[in-house]
């Protein structure tokens, strides 16, 4: 198997014989675990793809038919910056860390898994889409999530392989262990053992959990640690495409959904997915990656801070303070069963920091979807449920809150849930819906076209061949 037809790359693979020769064991182990879990039943379809072949302008977005496990995956890093320095923490102004530095390898390793873990374990999520997929634009569209998702495990594993030894080599082996969903092999992030298993859940997905990625891949992207961060710029180059294709599908839902409401007030009865189970998958989702940030108020996020490891989004663009040594961040906690406002230390409190970024990003993405209903002409608007709703991680975590934000009972909760969250009845007519659409031109009901194709194609275009 030649490592370089599938691996173009810019590190100097062909000049490090130690990695070549590790790279060379796990592909074939990363292969077979792409068709046992990557997506079901299309591998041997042709699909059309964009594949990065370089970091320019011109390599970075090359379009052809490929057969998903003959993509080439690549590991890519943005070009290094002379006299790069950290950029903030402890060491602000030192020379970036080019090797991994004895004193924070613990830390660097689990930031680099736990990112790493996330990437197959979106796949795994994922790969019984296809059977159902509203149109071959959108089946296109989740074959390009897929693979890139594959694209960005190699980068972690780059690392892991390339600066950890045999540690690093024994955890890029675990990440294709682990499974999503699986109760003895879990994924280590909570939100990446939910099912994905039809249309709604993906576009919700994509939309919260992969914006959850852009925010953690920015943070990383300031790293001191410079192979890390030149990885994690790339990254977010492709990043962008994913939450393009939640953010657009929810809003091509919406769209159709106010268009059918014109012909039925219930919109089952003309085969749409109402607005009241649009907003449960919303709250449902945008809960459980509000988890990913990490608690509220944490000694981690500061220690990784301090070390320059991990950084705020757009650290060098948004601030001018980049000790973060000083000042506090005020907060609400729950103490003796009623919420109370705390002053927390700033680098205690960076993980809200990162979560209150994520929180205003998604609320743009709420204010199209209601300009779409709009548009139709609905008078019914959609939203984002506090952040302490509905939370497993963190401050909240143990305590029950309404879709305001107030402190209520596990009774109460119990009561109203279904009112707030997908239920079992709510998922059955969502999979009710799933009948795939695979004529060229040709969607599926509950969802409206796009409104233009991929890179100058138009929507009736061949995008899989079946």
């Amino acid at each position: 198997m030649n490592l370089y037809d599938r691996l173009p790359n810019n590190v100097s693979l062909s000049e490090d014989k130690r990695l070549q020769r590790a790279l060379e064991k796990w592909l074939p182990n990363f292969l077979d675990w792409w068709h046992d879990m990557g997506p079901d039943g299309f591998q041997d379809k042709d699909v059309w793809l964009r594949t990065a072949v370089d970091v320019g302008s011109e390599g970075w977005a090359h379009f052809d038919y490929v057969k998903m496990p003959d993509y080439r995956w690549g590991i890519f890093l943005e070009p290094a910056q002379p006299d790069a320095k950290v950029g903030f923490g402890d060491n602000y102004g030192a020379p970036a860390y080019q090797e991994v530095p004895g004193e924070f390898r613990n830390a660097l390793r689990r930031i680099i898994v736990t990112q790493g873990d996330t990437e197959p374990a979106s796949v795994e999520q994922q790969r019984l889409l296809g059977h159902t997929c509203p149109s071959l634009y959108d089946l296109r569209n989740l074959f390009q999530v897929n693979v890139e998702e594959g694209r960005h495990l190699w980068a972690m594993v780059y690392l892991l392989h390339g600066y950890f030894g045999r540690d690093g080599r024994d955890e890029a082996d675990a990440l294709l262990e682990r499974r999503s969903g699986n109760p003895d092999k879990p994924r280590i992030l909570e939100a990446f053992n939910q099912p994905c298993d039809d249309w709604l859940n993906f576009f919700c997905f994509t939309m919260f959990t992969d914006r959850d990625g852009k925010y953690q891949l920015s943070a990383l992207a300031e790293s001191g640690f410079e192979p890390l961060a030149r990885t994690c710029k790339f990254m977010l180059t492709e990043e962008a495409h994913h939450m393009f294709v939640g953010d657009t599908g929810l809003s091509r839902v919406v769209r159709r959904t106010a268009q059918l409401m014109k012909q039925r007030e219930d919109v089952r009865q003309v085969g749409g997915i109402p607005l009241d189970i649009i907003q449960k998958y919303i709250n449902f989702w945008f809960s459980y990656s509000l988890d990913l940030f990490g608690g509220e108020i944490s000694s981690n996020s500061a220690d990784f801070f301090a070390a320059g490891l991990k950084g705020r989004f757009k650290e060098q663009e948004q601030y001018t303070d980049h000790h973060a040594s000083e000042g506090s961040f005020t907060m609400q906690v729950v103490e003796s069963g009623k919420l109370v406002p705390r002053e927390v230390p700033l680098r205690n409190a960076l993980n809200e920091v990162l979560r209150t970024e994520y929180v205003k990003d998604c609320e743009k993405g709420l204010a199209r979807w209601n300009k779409a209903l709009a548009d139709e002409g609905a008078g019914e608007r959609l939203n984002l449920p506090n952040v302490r709703f509905h939370r497993h991680v963190g401050e909240y975590a143990g305590h029950h809150f309404d879709l305001e934000g107030n402190l209520i009972s596990p009774e109460e909760f119990e009561s109203r849930k279904g009112g707030w969250l997908p239920s079992i009845e709510d998922r059955e007519y969502v999979h009710s819906l799933m009948h795939p659409v695979t004529e060229p031109g040709k969607i599926a009901n509950w969802i409206a076209p796009p409104t233009s194709g991929i890179k100058g194609k138009p929507f009736e275009f061949e995008y899989v061949r079946l």
